[in-house]
């Protein structure tokens, strides 16, 4: 097969929860720009309607919806829409995230609420999502997780900093379950015809402090954070045939930062 071909996710039906922020608009565009139906969903629903109007009048077939992973009968809503509008589920990005917790003295009831979403929730869409696509005839999972479910933080990347650098450790802890609950899937669901892997980015420039950018970048290898694209090609690959072959992996994708 002609690796265009290969690439291509022309037919493809794929939800990207949290298709509304920095990474969600980028994985969403990166899915429609390969010619897949992009359902992307947020738990407002008139923030997922405005990320579809624009990428809509970029030309690209992409579909608003709602759903609070942290609700059992929003998710159960989602199902149904998908199936009523859709007919079919062929990949699922699994993008989206609370942070109720702001730093490590926060109230311990936030981190029982990052749980209570970024964990139980979470795995309830997982695996009714997963389900889905096995009943379409099967797809591809990409979890998006964090460098920093691999790694501890390197806090001197906030010297020079204000009001930086209190980092929350509930968003350590669900990423790090994030990724092994990838492998867990794959092995779990095999000979479903469903790949679950998991992608790790490191930051992404948002136009942060100037003393924590030079701080940052001064590590990195590339000598630069992430962009809006370094994550298109990836999200893409592991949707399409081209990753027909890449199954329970996690792919860090910091420019070589913790090379």
């Amino acid at each position: 097969m002609n690796v265009k071909e290969l690439l291509s996710l022309k037919g493809k039906v794929i939800l990207v929860t949290g298709g509304s922020g920095q990474y969600g608009q980028c994985i969403v565009e990166g899915l429609a720009e390969a010619d897949a139906t992009v359902i992307t969903s947020s738990r407002d629903f008139a923030s997922a309607t405005q990320t579809a109007t624009l990428m809509k009048e970029a030309g690209l077939d992409v579909h608003p919806a709602v759903v609070d992973q942290g609700d059992p009968e929003s998710v159960k809503e989602i199902v149904h829409f998908i199936k009523e509008r859709f007919g079919r589920l062929d990949g699922f990005i699994n993008n989206a995230v609370s942070r109720p917790m702001k730093g490590y003295n926060a109230p311990i009831e936030q981190f029982a609420e990052s749980m209570d979403v970024n964990a139980t929730g979470m795995m309830n869409l997982l695996r009714e999502m997963t389900k889905l696509i096995v009943e379409s005839g099967g797809g591809s999972v990409v979890n998006i997780a964090s460098m920093m479910g691999m790694f501890g933080p390197d806090l001197s990347n906030y010297e020079g900093t204000t009001n930086m650098g209190d980092l929350p450790p509930d968003y350590f802890f669900h990423n790090a379950g994030l990724i092994n609950l990838t492998r867990f899937m794959a092995q779990m669901n095999a000979g479903k015809n469903i790949r679950f892997n998991c992608i790790s980015p490191g930051g992404l420039f948002n136009h942060q402090p100037e003393a924590f950018l030079a701080n940052y970048c001064k590590k990195v290898p590339l000598k630069r954070m992430a962009n809006k694209d370094d994550i298109k090609g990836l999200v893409v690959l592991l949707c399409s045939e081209a990753g027909a072959y890449i199954n329970g992996e996690n792919i860090l994708m910091d420019g070589g930062l913790n090379a």
